[in-house]
């Protein structure tokens, strides 16, 4: 059987596991902790990062979008990359939008602040960085609303790898309550349409230890 180690709160795992639902992927989730080292999933992926995707013939392959880019190999049907050539740069150039300036301005200062430094009891939360992290955010939904008034789906016409990454990030800072949904509209109804979606539900249905999320983050319709 198909494993998939991850944490549930990693947005590049949540990336991973909506892209196998997507293409009728089942795996078996094996749960690493954020907080330390594990010796035993170091033999795996010496590097120590999530997600680590193992096929059911053993073979290991690392990183969310090697992961990816892998599927679309393997598993071509359905595409999430898009049609043609001009929808392919458009849907790799808002993953790595989302995967990188977004994890980079807002997801990464928030899960430390708010999740890591509780697991590791290394801390109080710097409401500095929490407060840039927001006001980043901020501007992002701005950005997603400009695309999304223009296109059914963020990169266009079919929904791809660019909305998956986009609400992966998104679904975890929606899940520190952090999302001000009221002032982006656009964005909310994006939101609730990938909620619908049959692979995003195990997603909602994850709770992390001691940090208990906004009583609509599993609301198809909130």
């Amino acid at each position: 059987m198909r494993k998939l180690y991850h944490h549930i709160l990693s947005p590049f795992c949540r990336k991973v596991r909506i892209s196998l639902a997507e293409k009728g992927l089942q795996c078996d989730l094996i749960s690493e902790d954020l907080s330390s080292r594990n010796p035993a999933f170091l033999t795996i992926n010496p590097s120590g990062e999530i997600p680590v995707l193992i096929e059911g013939e053993g073979n290991t392959i690392p990183e969310h979008n090697v992961i990816c880019e892998y599927l679309e190999e393997a598993y071509p049907d359905p595409s999430l990359l898009g049609k043609d050539l001009n929808d392919r740069v458009e849907v790799r150039r808002l993953t790595r939008w989302f995967d990188e300036k977004f994890a980079r301005e807002v997801t990464s200062g928030l899960l430390i602040e708010k999740v890591i430094k509780s697991l590791r009891y290394s801390g109080t939360p710097n409401s500095v960085t929490i407060r840039t992290s927001k006001a980043f955010l901020r501007e992002h939904l701005q950005y997603l609303e400009w695309l999304i008034v223009r296109r059914r789906w963020l990169a266009g016409d079919i929904f791809s790898y660019a909305d998956i990454s986009a609400a992966s990030q998104i679904s975890v800072i929606d899940y520190l309550g952090d999302v001000p949904w009221d002032k982006f509209p656009d964005a909310k109804d994006w939101y609730m349409r990938i909620k619908s979606r049959p692979s995003f539900r195990s997603i909602l249905h994850d709770r992390q230890t001691g940090i208990i999320p906004p009583p609509y983050y599993s609301e198809l319709d909130f």
